[in-house]
């Protein structure tokens, strides 16, 4: 009997070692992006027309492809979990940096794995986090008093209080996203998922702008070059290469070796910060960053209890597989 069976080649190391550095470079360097765009433009609505037309794009590439016409219900959990994510992470996010560097805007949003286990372990029937978790969430908790505690504590300036208020609620909205999304019925499609939730986060981010009277002040003609060209690269490579690469990736190699974008996005963050833009590196950012980068490697590198790996496989036949991404 003649074996038909086929199995996928396999990747090469470079198309490999390349997405990891899409996912890397360009998804550190978003901060840098909104540190850039937000100078002339207003930032909920250069968020939202981030994402609606990054969504836009991948929806349709998706559809074309012949993914099927989502239901009523994946549509309301997507608008759920994109609100979450984009309006009150990314939102977050865009407002803080106003006021706050971009690479301590990124060692805050470092956090959301700590917000995830805390998240998870309050829910009913939640999980209780490991001894080895327990540790990595108190190591990270000191390292967020490190980076926007008082003036002079571990050297260095504070962070703006409303700023670091704006980051942290972002990434308590993140991880509230990411939980729900773990039980909720989305598309099998990670790709197909993603478009839907950007386009229903990009018209909430759209409406919050509105809200707030970006669109009445809104003046085209103070528009930067610098700007205009961050809001494209945000759409192109922030949004579309990068999560593509991410998405590709958890298809060929182990999740835990994708998850380590979590700590290394920081670092990339906080150097260009400070290569382009000019942000200082004090003693201050440099341990809260060794802190919080080493709670979140603690906690991600953790093995779950056997009870909760069965709970979470069960509640993810309806929807795609992988972590969620990171709030930039």
């Amino acid at each position: 009997m003649t074996d038909t069976t086929t199995t996928r080649p396999r990747p090469s190391a470079a198309m490999v070692l390349a997405a990891f550095a899409a996912v890397y470079v360009l998804w550190g360097s978003t901060y840098l992006a909104i540190r850039v765009a937000i100078e002339s433009l207003p930032p909920l609505l250069m968020a939202s027309t981030r994402f609606l037309a990054a969504g836009a794009i991948l929806y349709a590439v998706m559809r074309l492809r012949g993914e099927p016409a989502p239901t009523r219900a994946q549509w309301r959990n997507t608008a759920i979990v994109g609100t979450l994510l984009l309006l009150g992470g990314n939102g977050g996010v865009v407002m803080a940096e106003r006021t706050v560097p971009s690479g301590v805007a990124a060692l805050l949003v470092a956090t959301v794995p700590l917000w995830m286990v805390v998240m998870e372990w309050l829910r009913p029937a939640g999980t209780r986090p490991t001894g080895r978790t327990l540790i990595g969430l108190a190591v990270g908790f000191v390292g967020m008093i490190v980076l926007v505690g008082p003036a002079g504590l571990a050297g260095g300036a504070s962070v703006d209080p409303l700023g670091a208020g704006l980051l942290l609620m972002g990434s308590l909205s993140w991880a509230a996203g990411s939980t729900f999304a773990r039980g909720a019925a989305l598309p099998k499609s990670a790709l197909l998922a993603t478009a839907m939730e950007m386009l229903c986060g990009g018209a909430a981010l759209l409406l919050a702008g509105a809200a707030r009277g970006e669109l009445a002040t809104m003046d085209p003609s103070a528009f930067t070059t610098e700007s205009v060209l961050a809001l494209l690269y945000l759409v192109v490579f922030g949004s579309l290469v990068g999560f593509s690469a991410y998405v590709w990736l958890l298809g060929v190699t182990s999740a835990a070796r994708v998850s380590t974008y979590a700590y290394v996005n920081p670092v990339v963050a906080v150097m260009l910060g400070w290569a382009i833009l000019d942000e200082p590196i004090t003693p201050r950012v440099m341990a809260a960053a060794a802190v919080i980068i080493l709670a979140v490697a603690v906690i991600t590198t953790g093995k779950r209890p056997a009870a909760a790996s069965v709970e979470i496989d069960e509640k993810r036949r309806d929807r795609p597989p992988g972590e969620r991404r990171d709030a930039a």
